[in-house]
């Protein structure tokens, strides 16, 4: 693009910014992650914060406000992954921490409580929230985790746009972790595990009474886990080794139980039998050399092994999720350079977890009736090196500003001009000027 075209388009996102809603995109190349593809010089029609119209040729309403994209990609707001943004402010202050429960941390007790929802501490004014969606990421799922005190039933968390609403979208899923990262929660032993989650299924369906001494499940939990069971919502399962994949694959069939594997290390190994049951996998495709004794079979080509047996992807990652949420473009990209096609990569991103946590109603691609939640890029979404130009949430244009461009520009300038020796603030002055 020239500085001209730059600036044509900034000026016209201003405008676009204080009008509001009523808005044409024209000219873009459009990846609707649906079954439309991408379409090439395309226009998206929003009004009232809906996406009205994907073609080419449209017109404009009386009063909106018209984009030209100059041909540059447009794609729906992306996933975040499985993260704590608006949980974790600070890792280090326990006040900012609200994603993982261990009430029996003192006692040394297991405590098994599927009702705690991390999602009534979500807290929508984090600065997390503003760095994540200028990186064009317009969603995530809240995870809830495990410690000490608690048990492998982690609690449950959900889908929460990052618009600055205070509140989740979509169904709860429930978050389990299984294997040798959690054998510390049930005796030391991973076998211990479905021990456990079978006792608490013979709970729910009343095998063993809610009075007995051996009962784990309070009153409030029984009701919640029981919306788990037989069919009813999704249970995110972190799990990599493929043996444990294979375990719950039979537990889940046993119980009619709806999973979906974050991590899944080893899940290639398990392709077919996790295609022909439909759970959908959220793998971390920078996952290559062996982490730990789960991760013996971890490999660049899992997502693409996955996809390739008919396993839908989709990504997250571990660690530093929250905080570098914008790294998951350079997972998604790192999977098509090791195979993925690069629709299948956009997809996991957008469509995929749309589809698993029951959101792709309103969100996840680009089609009439959806949430106007748009990104236009200045180059392909999935290379590091391109950036989000402008994001849109139900039509409105997000004002592309964070405490981390805050900083950057009140450091960047120095009071004296470069060709007279100036360095930016952030820099000290040589010692004699």
């Amino acid at each position: 693009m020239t500085g001209k075209g730059v600036l044509a388009v900034g000026l016209l996102l201003a405008m676009s910014a204080a009008c509001g809603q009523e808005l044409l995109i024209r000219n873009a190349t459009v990846h609707t992650a649906s079954a439309q593809g991408t379409l090439n010089n395309a226009d998206v029609l929003v009004s009232g914060g809906t996406i009205r119209a994907v073609g080419t040729g449209l017109a404009a309403p009386a009063g909106a406000q018209v984009i030209d994209a100059q041909g540059k990609p447009l794609t729906p707001t992306l996933f975040g992954g499985i993260t704590e943004i608006g949980l974790e402010e600070v890792s280090g202050e326990k006040a900012t921490n609200d994603e993982t429960l261990t009430l029996g941390a003192e006692t040394k007790q297991m405590t098994v409580r599927p009702e705690f929802d991390v999602t009534l501490a979500y807290n929508p004014d984090s600065v997390l929230v503003p760095v994540t969606r200028i990186e064009g990421i317009g969603w995530t799922l809240l995870g809830a985790g495990t410690g000490a005190g608690g048990s492998i039933v982690a609690g449950q968390g959900g889908v929460v746009r990052l618009d600055g609403s205070a509140d989740p979208v979509g169904p709860r899923e429930l978050f389990v972790r299984i294997g040798g990262d959690a054998i510390g929660l049930s005796g030391n032993s991973r076998a211990a595990q479905w021990m456990i989650l079978d006792q608490l299924i013979d709970e729910v369906r009343g095998r063993i009474p809610a009075d007995a001494n051996a009962a784990l499940l309070t009153p409030a939990g029984r009701t919640t886990l029981a919306r788990y069971i037989g069919g009813g919502g999704r249970v995110v399962v972190a799990v990599d080794r493929a043996a444990d994949i294979r375990q719950l694959l039979r537990w889940s069939a046993r119980h009619n139980v709806r999973i979906a594997i974050a991590g899944g290390a080893e899940a290639w190994r398990m392709a077919p039998q996790l295609a022909a049951a439909k759970v959908p996998v959220f793998v971390n495709p920078l996952g290559n050399l062996p982490y730990d004794f789960d991760q013996i079979g971890a490999t660049m080509l899992n997502a693409a092994r996955l996809r390739a047996a008919g396993v839908a992807v989709g990504f997250s990652q571990s660690g530093d999720a929250s905080h570098n949420a914008r790294k998951i473009r350079q997972l998604a990209g790192n999977a098509v350079a090791n195979g993925l096609p690069w629709d299948d990569g956009l997809a996991g991103l957008t469509r995929v977890p749309a589809e698993a946590f029951g959101v792709a109603d309103r969100m996840g691609s680009i089609a009439p009736g959806k949430r106007a939640d748009l990104v236009l890029w200045s180059g392909d979404p999935l290379e590091v090196s391109a950036v989000a130009l402008q994001v849109w949430m139900d039509g409105r244009a997000i004002e592309m500003r964070s405490r981390q461009t805050e900083l950057r520009d009140r450091y960047i300038h120095s009071s004296t001009p470069a060709e007279n020796g100036g360095l930016p603030r952030a820099y000290p002055q040589p010692a004699g000027r």
